[in-house]
């Protein structure tokens, strides 16, 4: 018979009196450094829902889907299990608090349906052509910045005076009438506005 080795021996009794070196994980949570890069949430208040990071995102993880009018919608779905972790949606976000990588990592789920969240805001459609230009939150977002500079866009101010109630929002005209004058007063989208300038610029 064969005694065991004092080596061995002490290994096993000190593993009995010492703590283990493993984390009792998931029983007990287990804290990830501040730097790492996990679960990326948006914020429901900082995110103007302008699809900057649905355009930027290498994988595809974040889908950009605009319902029509009226009353459509621009709604961004971020898929976790496409999810790369890279953080380019959080560098480029436009308000740079719309969307942060937290440090949570168990992600796991039953169904990749599950693995997704996401935002919504109303669209603001061209009032000529109907194509869609932002959210409203969007436009809020670049009022509040541009203060008393808000008032050099006409867009800009239309849709401050259409949030005061002061003005009642028109519906989108008929394409097959030419833009006039009074459609100035009216939002619209670059190529329509585009048009108008030239328009009343050149005859």
């Amino acid at each position: 018979m064969k005694y065991p080795k004092l080596r061995e021996l002490k290994e096993a009794i000190t593993s009995l009196i010492n703590p283990p070196y493993t984390t009792k994980f998931p029983k007990v949570p287990s804290p990830a450094p501040p730097t790492y890069r996990g679960k990326a949430e948006f914020d429901e208040k900082e995110c103007v829902v302008c699809g900057a990071c649905a355009n930027v995102c290498p994988p595809g993880a974040i889908e950009k889907i605009e319902e029509p009018p009226p009353g459509g919608k621009r709604r961004l779905i971020l898929h976790y299990d496409r999810c790369i972790f890279c953080g380019q949606c959080q560098a480029n976000c436009l308000t740079e608090k719309g969307i942060k990588l937290t440090t949570k990592y168990d992600l796991a789920v039953l169904s990749r349906s599950q693995a997704q969240t996401q935002i919504e805001d109303e669209l603001i459609f061209c009032e000529y052509c109907g194509e869609p230009i932002t959210t409203r939150k969007h436009l809020a977002w670049v009022r509040e910045r541009l203060g008393s500079f808000m008032f050099s866009n006409p867009n800009l101010f239309i849709s401050s005076l259409a949030q005061m109630e002061l003005i009642r929002e028109k519906r989108p005209r008929d394409k097959t009438f030419p833009l006039e004058r009074a459609d100035n007063l009216r939002i619209l989208c670059p190529r329509c506005r585009k048009q108008l300038t030239l328009k009343e610029e050149w005859g």
